[in-house]
């Protein structure tokens, strides 16, 4: 259940969050995937799936499953809706995007997807970090094992 009332939690499940989240856009799973990868967060539970899908250096397709707290949900969620057509390169940049606008605040410059500024009330609780970047490092390690896999067919 998502706290609605003041105080932190208030300002880190804001409205654009939970939106996020309950689109779950790219939610499932993808059969013909060149790499799946699952990762967890062993501090808060928290734990991504992700399925891709790559042909001439750039993402085809995409799914992902998500047991976790709204963060991470609406984070995967945002890759979701957004990855799908991105070079291979471009994506394998957003986690340091990602963890360097935490880490430092966020400047629209710095990110590629504007949608991830809803993340900028995360900066000031160090604690949830992985819980936003965690589906954005098992893009980065899918798309690795999909680069350094044999191609299928033939």
């Amino acid at each position: 259940m998502v706290e609605t009332g003041g105080g932190a939690a208030a300002g880190l499940y804001h409205q654009a969050i939970v939106a996020a989240a309950r689109r779950a856009s790219g939610h499932g799973r993808l059969l013909a995937a060149d790499a799946s990868i699952e990762l967890d967060n062993p501090l808060c539970g928290d734990r991504v799936s992700m399925d891709v899908q790559v042909g001439a250096g750039r993402l085809r397709a995409l799914a992902h499953r998500v047991r976790g707290c709204l963060l991470c949900e609406a984070a995967a969620s945002i890759i979701g809706a957004s990855a799908v057509g991105e070079t291979v390169a471009q994506l394998m940049g957003l986690e340091a995007a990602l963890r360097a606008a935490l880490g430092h605040g966020f400047e629209r410059a710095s990110l590629p997807w504007r949608e991830l500024e809803v993340f900028a009330p995360v900066v000031h609780h160090r604690s949830r970090h992985r819980c936003v970047t965690l589906p954005f490092e098992a893009l980065n390690r899918a798309l690795a094992e999909a680069a350094s896999a044999p191609p299928q067919g033939g």
